[in-house]
């Protein structure tokens, strides 16, 4: 069994100078969810970072839990900008941006999961490294709480099923804090793209997409699923699935990609 690395915490005075004047920092030594804590309270370019996050969310209700001091986990809150018509890609711009600021071999499965190649793994097969919870919240103007889980440094052991895995495992080692800054500039540059021009975002969005050209199964609400090709991701953010019974436009779906064969 590899030994956990030695982790140190994260310090509030570093995290607001690598965000810079922008943003406002809170930093937490543990909460259940960043996420909760933003959106109880939400102000324009806050941010809630926990050095532990102990009951975290993701997509569709699933938990998301590391050990203390393993990951970067955090929640922005911006106002992203845009007319409701493009509210549909914010989720994408919050994961293009994780996976731009990772750079390397950094993929995204739609809608926002961010992948990397694990060469530990014996097919060096991509996997995920972050989760992304988006969520809008009822002010005037409407904000949106931008939750962000990055595995930065688990083994092999403390990873919490086998699709996943960390930064270092996957040869990209990071201190925790330079990644938030990264991110931070990221997704600033990401939101601005996307208010100048929402087809442009969204063809930077196509580039970094491991699920373009893909074969997938779609799991869907009430233990449904289709299976087919994407094709596309449509001028809304929406998957476009090619069937044996034709195209479909999807807008949720948990997305499992298929190797040959499937």
């Amino acid at each position: 069994m590899t030994p956990a690395p030695p982790r140190t915490s994260l310090d509030l005075g570093r995290l607001q100078d690598v965000a810079g004047p922008r943003w406002s920092v809170e930093l937490h030594d543990a909460v259940e969810s960043t996420n909760a804590i933003a959106a109880a309270d939400p102000r324009p370019d806050h941010l809630v970072v926990a050095d532990h996050q102990t009951a975290g969310r993701g997509r569709l209700g699933r938990g998301w839990v590391v050990p203390a001091g393993a990951a970067l986990t955090f929640s922005a809150v911006v106002d992203p900008g845009v007319s409701d018509e493009w509210w549909p890609l914010v989720p994408l711009v919050a994961g293009y941006a994780v996976a731009r600021a990772i750079g390397g071999s950094a993929a995204l499965k739609w809608p926002n999961d961010v992948l990397v190649h694990d060469p530990s793994t014996t097919s060096g097969a991509p996997r995920k490294v972050c989760g992304i919870l988006v969520e809008r919240v009822s002010t005037r103007p409407p904000l949106v709480v931008i939750g962000i889980g990055i595995n930065v440094d688990q083994t092999e052991q403390e990873l919490p099923v086998p699709t996943a895995t960390s930064l270092a495992l996957a040869g990209i080692p990071t201190d925790r804090t330079t990644l938030f800054g990264a991110v931070l500039r990221s997704l600033e540059d990401a939101l601005r793209a996307l208010a100048e021009s929402p087809t442009a975002f969204l063809d930077d969005y196509r580039g970094l997409s491991a699920t373009v050209g893909q074969r997938v199964r779609v799991d869907l609400l009430e233990d449904r699923s289709v299976t087919g090709r994407v094709s596309d991701v449509d001028a809304h953010g929406r998957l476009v699935l090619d069937t044996d019974g034709g195209a479909l436009i999807l807008s949720a779906g948990d997305v499992v990609h298929l190797r040959p064969g499937e």
